[in-house]
């Protein structure tokens, strides 16, 4: 790999160049597309998707199709009043809610992490560091992922020596890179120590107990307790929150990584965050993407047989701007 190719590379996110790698490949590979492409096949390519691929996934096909174009020194085909014109027409004929990750509330996550600290209270009195390697991850893993409401490639992509964390008093993030980091200048992240359910004291049992003072925060654990040198996969995260949620007596089905973001987003609107002070701490730039994350909270003048989001009344303390 030439120098340019490594720093062309490096400006792309991973998940964002393998998306529009496989992206490529289906329109010239699967659908039998040729590149460089004319805005009439590109229309194409949407109309003999149009029912069979979500709006959002068609809508990242013309990214990475536009990309390719832009970064080959061709015209871009997607930009043409066609393709625009057919998008829109597919939005209309195939409309689709959108599918979004049911919110964790704040009392399966209280039921997951007291089931963790039982069963790692159990395996030390029997001298399992397995198992109890694994509940100190993973509760690290519930408790960071909810109070800072990360993505799941985030919570991998965590990093010891980029973290510092008081006892007591807070812990503080840097990420050189996030989604929302467009020219990639890092963002440092805060979060307070908590009376209960406390991401500071729960990241640093875990590093303690794994002796980790430098690389992935999150890494995999084998049968035996042996620790990985990666971080965990992002697309593992799933499957491991469900594990551990049904494991700790929780309905696990409806729930997945993005689970741990929309609960906390849930909870702060519920708990009287406005709206400015949810987009700092989170790190969302515009309005859209913070309402795609919370539910409303709609009174009903005390009619309604059941509130549609429930206010946690126990002392946690409420969580301040960071910034």
């Amino acid at each position: 790999m030439s120098e340019i190719e490594r720093y062309l590379q490096a400006g792309t996110r991973e998940n964002t160049r393998r998306s529009y790698q496989a992206a490529i490949e289906h329109f010239e590979v699967s659908w039998g597309g040729f590149l460089p492409a004319t805005s009439d096949s590109v229309a194409r390519y949407l109309v003999a998707h149009a029912d069979k691929l979500s709006l959002n996934t068609l809508k990242l096909r013309l990214a990475a199709l536009a990309q390719w174009h832009i970064t080959q020194g061709f015209p871009d085909p997607t930009k043409a009043p066609v393709v625009r014109q057919v998008l829109k027409g597919i939005r209309a004929l195939h409309p689709a809610r959108e599918k979004q990750a049911a919110p964790l509330p704040l009392q399966h996550l209280q039921q997951a992490v007291g089931w963790l600290d039982a069963e790692a209270d159990e395996a030390s009195a029997r001298n399992d560091s397995a198992t109890l390697l694994r509940c100190r991850r993973d509760a690290a893993l519930l408790l960071i992922g909810f109070w800072r409401g990360f993505r799941s490639d985030e919570l991998c992509r965590l990093e010891v020596e980029r973290i510092q964390a008081v006892a007591g008093v807070g812990m503080e993030i840097h990420l050189p890179r996030s989604k929302g980091d467009r020219d990639l200048l890092g963002t440092t992240y805060r979060a307070p120590a908590l009376k209960r359910l406390c991401p500071v004291q729960a990241y640093l049992d875990w590093i303690a107990l794994a002796g980790l003072t430098q690389g992935p925060v999150f890494r995999r654990l084998d049968r035996w307790g042996n620790l990985g040198a990666d971080g965990l996969n992002p697309n593992s995260l799933i499957a491991l929150l469900r594990q551990i949620l049904e494991r700790a007596g929780v309905p696990a089905e409806s729930y997945s990584s993005h689970s741990l973001r929309r609960g906390f987003a849930t909870w702060a609107a519920a708990n009287g965050w406005d709206l400015k002070s949810l987009m700092g701490y989170v790190g969302w730039k515009d309005v859209k993407s913070a309402m795609r994350y919370i539910d409303p909270t709609l009174s009903f003048g005390g009619l309604a047989a059941k509130p549609l989001l429930e206010s946690d009344s126990s002392p946690l303390p409420k969580l301040s701007d960071p910034r």
